[in-house]
């Protein structure tokens, strides 16, 4: 079997993204994936999932700059070569992705010109095709529509096995691309490979999948899939799942890095559990002196997540302090002292959480099937500063990769009507199309004040439209021809079109004029009925920050 090049992968890729409907894309990634080699078959998962097998190796769109230069970005579409022009495809998956791990080990002095001198090199060998492809990679920017779901069906039809088997292998295992190999490196024909597949087994001391929620815009509506159910407190934490064999304790995050040696106290805390072996899922959150919850960033730099974002003296561990410590709410229990409970109602997953952990140590819980009661709970959460509540099924058992009807988060709604400062040329299937949208609030002294980014909620008939109107507002004027969509470049516009913003909440940033930033932006819809004059102001959203962090 030969070894699979880049430029299939890429083929692939661009196939993925230009597809229609699920059943092409999965198509499409299971003819890959069955060429593949056993190496290279984690290698074509991780790449088409937008990840590395690496996770980080110090490398996204400003290292890319910095490292190839300007004149990288002199093509539209990233193509601009780093070096001489290769005669044609030559690079390997397995060569790509040693490169990666070459270049994300080194360390030390010189680290710069270390990585700029490998990540040269893979430049230099690779088509036009193949840079622009990497650049989005690495950037984290793919986009094409190779979801988890998606790919975890285009392992089991590689592999003709039930895509049940391979979520469940990946729920127990924690990485698709370790299953996948799994499930295609075990000889010929669908018995081997479910075989290879039941093998995986839940294992105290090793990561698996979390369990994730659907929404709803309410406590009546997720009532109405969930007639009788557990509501808890939905905590803005970051999620954590803890492992304990005897003293032995592990933390991991909701992305399966251990976090461990971070988080001592959530160590001291669950060696209270009555239990010598158990796996816990739950939040751990930074808490005031009155116990409501601090800002996000205060509990992102204790668990070394958003980093970069943290603004300064928010509890961030230093030489002459310890940083605010962290409390863990947890609400679900999977192992206890050699019994596996994934498979086990809910009901009696919480039956023995409560048995076996003090109460403080559980997330705050009510079943009811009184919709009513349910809304006074939701409030009383919100009031005491958490993002809402967490309605669950009472005979649910624990799944990963879903957001299905069995565990359904309600949160309050903010939105804003913001205006529009900037849009960026989508990608794959959304090339051609001004996409990622730059969002500003008014500033009362005139002007505007940048909030983020976000190509959230835009449907096929939106993108239309707005490319449109805001191709009419470029300021410098935009050719279309001059802007063939390929992707990274910005469009400036006049600050006149307004649109409704839906997010979760504001979170302090260093990264925008206003150190402010909004969290899970999405477009609700656009708003030419209202001029930009009448648009929400920064006020607004430092009074939502206010409220959020009082």
């Amino acid at each position: 079997m030969r070894d699979v090049l880049l430029s299939a992968l890429v083929r692939t890729s661009s196939v993925v993204a230009g597809a229609p409907g699920r059943k092409a894309k999965i198509e499409a990634i299971a003819g890959l994936l069955r060429q593949a080699a056993p190496a290279e078959v984690p290698v074509a998962v991780a790449f088409l999932s937008g990840e590395l097998r690496q996770r980080q190796i110090g490398v996204g769109f400003a290292a890319i700059r910095d490292l190839l230069g300007d004149s990288f970005w002199a093509s539209a579409d990233g193509a601009a070569a780093a070096g001489p022009e290769t005669a044609g495809p030559a690079l390997t998956l397995a060569e790509v992705d040693a490169a990666f791990a070459a270049i994300g080990a080194i360390s030390g002095p010189g680290t710069q010109a270390g990585r700029r001198r490998l990540l040269g090199e893979v430049f230099s060998r690779a088509t036009p095709a193949e840079r622009s492809f990497l650049t989005r990679l690495l950037g984290g920017e793919l986009h094409q529509g190779a979801l988890e779901g998606v790919m975890s069906d285009a392992v089991a039809r590689a592999a003709g096995v039930s895509p049940e088997q391979v979520r469940r292998a990946h729920l127990l295992g924690g990485s698709l691309p370790a299953v996948a190999q799994a499930a295609l490196s075990a000889g010929e024909g669908p018995e081997a490979a479910s075989a290879a597949l039941g093998e995986f087994h839940l294992q105290v001391g090793r990561a698996l999948r979390p369990m994730l929620a659907g929404s709803a815009p309410t406590v009546a509506a997720a009532f109405e899939r969930v007639p009788t159910a557990a509501v808890e407190w939905k905590i803005d934490g970051v999620r954590i799942q803890v492992h304990r064999q005897g003293g032995q304790v592990s933390v991991f995050t909701r992305s399966l890095d251990d976090i461990t040696a971070r988080l001592p106290e959530i160590t001291t805390a669950v060696l209270q559990a009555e239990a010598d072996a158990l796996v816990l899922d739950g939040e751990a959150i930074a808490l005031g002196p009155d116990g409501r919850p601090r800002p996000f960033q205060v509990t992102a730099s204790r668990a070394g997540t958003h980093a970069s974002n943290q603004a300064p003296d928010q509890g961030a561990p230093g030489p002459d302090r310890p940083g605010i410590p962290l409390t863990p709410f947890f609400f679900d229990v999977l192992h206890l002292d050699g019994r596996d409970l994934i498979d086990e109602p809910a009901s009696q997953r919480q039956r023995l959480l409560a048995a076996v952990l003090p109460g403080q140590l559980q997330v705050p819980r009510i079943v009811t099937a009184d919709v009513a009661e349910a809304e006074r709970f939701f409030a009383d959460a919100v009031g005491r500063g958490h993002e809402g509540v967490v309605v669950k099924s009472l005979d649910a058992p624990y799944a990963a990769g879903r957001r299905g009807s069995e565990w359904i988060k309600v949160k309050p709604r903010h939105t804003l009507d913001l205006v529009v400062l900037a849009a960026e040329w989508g990608h794959g299937r959304r090339r051609g199309w001004l996409s990622n949208l730059h969002l500003g609030a008014r500033d009362p002294v005139g002007g505007f004040v940048m909030l983020g980014k976000t190509f959230k909620g835009l449907t096929d008939q939106m993108l239309g439209w707005q490319t449109t109107q805001l191709l009419e507002l470029a300021d410098p004027p935009s050719q279309p021809s001059q802007d063939p969509g390929r992707g990274y470049g910005v469009v400036r516009v006049r600050p006149e079109l307004v649109v409704e913003i839906a997010f979760d909440g504001v979170q302090t940033s260093p990264r925008y004029p206003g150190g402010l930033a909004l969290r899970f932006a999405r477009v609700l819809r656009y708003r030419p009925d209202k001029q930009a004059a009448e648009a929400d102001t920064i006020d607004a959203v430092r009074a939502i920050w206010s409220g959020s962090a009082g």
